[in-house]
């Protein structure tokens, strides 16, 4: 019999129950009867757990595990249209047909595996009520989700994988995986806000802002500090926290796209990182007991936003890249100052990117993200200084201007 690899099997399988999971969560909203979140997850399961059988076994595996869907769904879709109450839809069917599957995938297939499947259909049965109401709180959110689908699995998959241009550096499904890996960031944040965001202490709307968009939350509470008698301790602490936050998802993103940079990257962007935290904790205490909420958050998932940012991104690609051939690595401090007024993280990844593919050394790299990174906090400086007025200012002065000092002092000596 034709053995399939572990982790082939348990990435299909996780793929099948992520994409059920999506399917669901849309029939959800449109409140279905017949099948929605569990049920869809278990049916896409099946349909993996047939094909892994059908390897070893034939087709048949899958015509007959098809027409045993079929008439289940016919069973529900007549119940349905008599009128009848459906409690479950046809979760039960389905996760009967299921777990069949799963007792004959035992005989040919990876016990780790059945393992898994079993627990996780278990798990989806057990937690319905918490799955709907996830469904139910997400509400017309779920088209984020959805557009990040669009984003990441209908867009990305088509894009070439090859590089473009005189620099070579401009591959558009790298560009555009750049952007699904914002995006997501960013999603989870905004996901988390639409369920703690109207409760939230300040402290965690200091960290969902700086996930999100830490400029946006800096130009939001810079306006609520202006407008607001005695907010803007309050306003500060959120300010102060999304920059941090912000600053610290650098070292994320690194890692993610140039581990090896990461090594060298660290270290000083991590003092960058924690001078700002560090000097941001006594706001904490002057204001722990208050509980505002976030203002309202956009949704970072829109098609618009995450073509601005693949435009932004391919634009700093290929002008790094650019200046380095044309006026070497002293033009690349000028490109990184300017993109940090606009967008760090952009650069960041493009830096990385160049790291890892040896058109950048480790050193001019990290010295390029650390620079953009003070670039921004002297933005964001700025923006409280226009929007906040004074108060707030005085709040915020000191963190940013030590931080940037130290910035500036690791970018000229550390080597």
């Amino acid at each position: 019999m034709t053995s399939v690899d572990l982790t082939s099997t348990l990435s299909s399988l996780g793929i099948a129950l992520g994409l059920g999971l999506l399917v669901g969560l849309q029939r959800e909203q449109v409140a279905s009867q017949l099948a929605g979140l569990r049920t869809f997850a278990l049916i896409t399961v099946l349909g993996t757990i047939c094909g892994l059988l059908a390897i070893n076994f034939g087709g048949w595996v899958i015509a007959s595990g098809f027409l045993a869907l079929t008439g289940a769904l016919m069973t529900g879709h007549v119940a349905e249209l008599r009128g009848e109450k459906i409690e479950s839809g046809i979760t039960t069917e389905v996760a009967a047909l299921a777990m069949f599957g799963l007792g004959a995938y035992l005989v040919v297939g990876h016990r780790e595996v059945a393992i898994v499947i079993g627990a996780s259909i278990a798990i989806l049965l057990h937690f319905k009520g918490q799955l709907h109401g996830i469904a139910a709180r997400l509400g017309e959110d779920s088209k984020s989700i959805m557009q990040f689908a669009l984003i990441s699995m209908v867009i990305l998959p088509i894009l070439p994988n090859r590089s473009y241009g005189p620099y070579d550096v401009l591959n558009p499904r790298q560009i555009w995986l750049m952007v699904v890996l914002i995006v997501g960031i960013g999603l989870g944040g905004y996901i988390a806000y639409k369920f703690f965001g109207q409760k939230t202490g300040l402290l965690l709307a200091g960290l969902l802002g700086g996930i999100i968009s830490s400029t946006a939350t800096t130009v939001s509470y810079s306006k609520r500090a202006a407008n607001q008698k005695g907010a803007d301790t309050a306003a500060a602490l959120v300010i102060l926290s999304a920059s941090t936050v912000s600053c610290a998802l650098v070292l994320v993103e690194v890692g993610i796209v140039a581990p090896g940079f990461l090594r060298t990257a660290l270290a000083p962007i991590l003092i960058l990182v924690t001078t700002l935290g560090v000097l941001s904790i006594p706001h904490w205490f002057l204001c722990s007991k208050d509980n505002a909420a976030m203002p309202p958050q956009g949704n970072p998932s829109e098609l618009k936003g995450a073509l601005y940012f693949a435009l932004l991104y391919t634009l700093i690609l290929f002008a790094i890249a650019a200046v380095k051939g044309i006026y070497g690595a002293r033009g690349l401090y000028v490109v990184a100052a300017a993109s940090g007024l606009v967008e760090v993280h952009a650069l960041a990844l493009s830096t990385s990117l160049l790291v890892e593919t040896g058109r950048l050394n480790g050193s001019e790299g990290w010295r390029i993200i650390a620079l953009a990174l003070i670039s921004n906090l002297a933005f964001k400086v700025t923006t409280v200084i226009v929007l906040g007025g004074r108060r707030l200012w005085r709040n915020v002065a000191l963190p940013y201007v030590l931080t940037i000092a130290v910035g500036i002092g690791i970018a000229l000596w550390w080597h």
